[in-house]
């Protein structure tokens, strides 16, 4: 799934064990889903969108349109 964590990330000049932190989540974790290898927990998503100030969909992209999603 596209991301753009770490464009937010680093526009705030946080490295990415200070928004680990901030998740209570691991520096792996936070690489792993920047990079698209791992897409969070429903309450990680959450997390994301609340400490950037976006919703989850500015976030994330899983390349569907809404009507492919509702079919």
């Amino acid at each position: 799934m596209k991301n753009i964590v770490r464009t937010l990330r680093t526009a705030r000049g946080w490295s990415q064990q200070d928004l680990a932190d901030k998740l209570d989540v691991s520096r792996q974790s936070v690489n792993a889903i920047e990079t698209g290898k791992y897409d969070p927990s429903l309450p990680l998503a959450f997390a994301l969108a609340r400490l950037f100030g976006r919703s989850i969909e500015d976030l994330f992209d899983d390349g569907t349109s809404v009507a492919e999603a509702a079919e």
